[in-house]
């Protein structure tokens, strides 16, 4: 999955030592507004001092991160987390060596370019036969 705009905070660098391996690890948070008519912000993390130095990424940059999104529970309550594995700075070419493998492509469907992909906040709303229920105009609004 991928997501484009504009980095507009940078948290503390968190890091510790694993309790189960004893090895040291670190992690920080970014967030990123979207460019959309009603931009969204994403909060996502870096894993890794490696990865943290190779993305550099600096407050105000234009990014298109690339990331995987995975669930956990702790008390009942359940936690989203988005993790980066890739960053391109706008302007920047993808290189053969940061495109995903052959076995992990998206269908042709899913691989229009974000620009040409359009996003609605809400379906149209459509009765038990398919018919559109907003008096039959294509605006989408839900009312």
């Amino acid at each position: 999955m991928e997501v484009s705009g504009k980095i507009i905070a940078i948290l503390p660098i968190s890091s510790g030592v694993s309790q189960r391996t004893g090895n040291p690890w670190m992690t920080q948070t970014f967030v990123l507004e979207t460019n959309e008519q009603y931009p969204r912000r994403v909060p996502f993390e870096v894993f890794g001092e490696d990865k943290l130095r190779q993305f550099n990424i600096q407050m105000g940059e234009s990014l298109t991160i690339h990331f995987n999104i995975d669930g956990r529970e702790w008390q009942g309550r359940w936690f989203a987390k988005i993790s980066c594995y890739n960053v391109i700075r706008e302007g920047q070419e993808v290189s053969a060596t940061q495109q995903q493998p052959a076995t992990q492509q998206q269908p042709p469907a899913m691989q229009q370019p974000a620009s040409q992909q359009v996003q609605q906040p809400f379906p149209p709303q459509v009765d038990a036969y398919g018919n559109p229920q907003n008096g039959g105009s294509n605006d989408n609004l839900p009312f």
